[in-house]
């Protein structure tokens, strides 16, 4: 049987004293989003929830275990690269455990001010300004070719490219 992975993701954003933890995906040699700054998570497996794959993705990367969360929104993921992603975004700001390695990259508590200047994906600027202003749960899709963000919209109104 051919196992391909779930279009469907997670992606969480824990915070702590003004910061996000982050994983600077640095470890594995073919990554899509290899040397770029992103939050914990990942595909979903057979049968799960959009919360069951987040509380095992954050367990497994982090060795955290969360306490509470809070979806954000849903962002929608295109590339010429890769298949259509739909992912899951959340926020907790509750949780036990302690921090551990991860075998994807190197875990960094980082100020939510300085997230704007790290290599991150272009379209990961606006959903932290989503988050930063507290907007209520969002739809937001992001069209990419190559690794240039070409297209975003909110709620399903294009936004304007100097707003991104």
């Amino acid at each position: 049987m051919n196992e391909t992975k779930s279009r469907l993701t997670t992606l969480c954003y824990i915070e702590r004293d003004g910061c996000y933890l982050m994983m600077h995906r640095i470890k594995k040699e073919r990554d899509i989003n290899k040397d770029k700054w992103i939050g914990t998570g990942g595909h979903f497996e057979a049968d799960e929830s959009p919360e069951e794959c987040l509380l095992r993705e954050v367990k497994e990367e982090t060795g955290l275990t969360l306490l509470s969360f809070r979806l954000r929104g849903v962002v929608t993921f295109m590339c010429d690269r890769w298949q259509t992603e739909y992912m899951f975004l959340y926020t907790s700001d509750s949780y036990e455990g302690e921090l551990r390695d991860c075998e994807e990259g190197k875990l960094e508590w980082v100020d939510k001010k300085k997230v704007y200047d790290l290599p991150v994906w272009e379209g990961d600027k606006i959903f932290f300004r989503l988050m930063d202003e507290e907007r209520p749960f969002f739809s937001l899709k992001l069209k990419y070719e190559d690794d240039v963000l070409i297209e975003a919209a909110l709620d399903g109104k294009p936004l304007e490219m100097q707003v991104w």
